[in-house]
């Protein structure tokens, strides 16, 4: 593990593997090296061609975390990976860290290629839309010390998972870890909540990002995830679209790093 430093103080803790040209793996909501095999293996798989820097966003696992949040803070936070990494890199971000790689680049740091697997962009009706003020309720939660309430709310509003589902996953070990790192989700609902309201009209903040895209869905996965996919790689100048047969929101690490290896070469 190594500790890269950003402009706010903030510790940001980073594992790196391979030898290569440089990638920055960016995660989405809870995700954190201690509890992320998945996103760890990707980074051994694209470690074969590459160097490989997997961090834990601010708020998890060994990173610190400075208040007041605010979302430029976590570009900072990638600026200062980036900048450790080498000056510039390739980027890869999951899900709801999709916003924050995107926002990075409209921002201007040296990311080279940019992709991004299921971004939980809502942008018509294929799913209901999160509440409007689900980034202020989620802040409110943390804020109040609520963490178990903020983790039900955020898997029932924005994932959408049946009521009676979480309640049996209080149960489960992750539970706790979830609660740790809960603060975090309106961290995400900074990025993304905006994007999940029924609309692809927010979409086109990103109109002038011309950094080589690439944007990735599972075949298998609800429709609101290509639509999404398919409303975003639309603003975004040239990017590729790619659906990947069978897979889920939960992508096989064996199944996408070549994808992404291809694409980064």
């Amino acid at each position: 593990m190594h500790i890269v430093t950003s402009p706010d103080g903030t510790p940001i803790a980073v594992d790196r593997v391979g030898e290569g040209p440089a990638v920055v793996l960016v995660g989405g909501a809870f995700q954190h090296r201690a509890i992320d095999e998945p996103t760890a293996r990707l980074a051994a798989l694209l470690g074969e061609r590459f160097t490989v820097h997997h961090y834990d966003r601010r708020g998890r696992g060994d990173s610190g975390d400075t208040a007041p949040y605010a979302p430029e803070r976590e570009v900072e936070d990638l600026a200062a990976v980036i900048e450790a990494a080498g000056g510039s890199a390739r980027v890869f971000a999951m899900s709801s860290g999709g916003a924050l790689a995107l926002d990075a680049a409209r921002a201007g740091l040296p990311i080279r290629k940019l992709a991004l697997y299921e971004p939980p962009f809502i942008v018509d009706a294929s799913r209901p839309p999160v509440p409007a003020d689900y980034r202020e309720h989620l802040t409110a939660l943390a804020a109040g010390g609520r963490h178990g309430e903020a983790v039900e709310y955020f898997l029932t509003r924005a994932v959408g998972l049946p009521a009676e589902m979480v309640a049996g996953m209080r149960q489960a070990p992750i539970w706790p870890v979830f609660e740790k790192v809960a603060p975090t989700l309106a961290y995400d609902a900074a990025f993304v909540a905006e994007h999940m309201a029924g609309s692809a009209e927010p979409l086109r903040r990103w109109t002038g990002v011309e950094v080589p895209a690439l944007v990735v869905t599972g075949g298998a996965s609800p429709e609101h995830f290509h639509t999404g996919a398919d409303a975003l790689a639309a603003v975004l100048p040239g990017a590729q679209r790619r659906t990947l047969p069978g897979q889920t929101h939960e992508v096989d690490p064996e199944q996408l790093a070549p994808v992404l290896s291809e694409f980064f070469h």
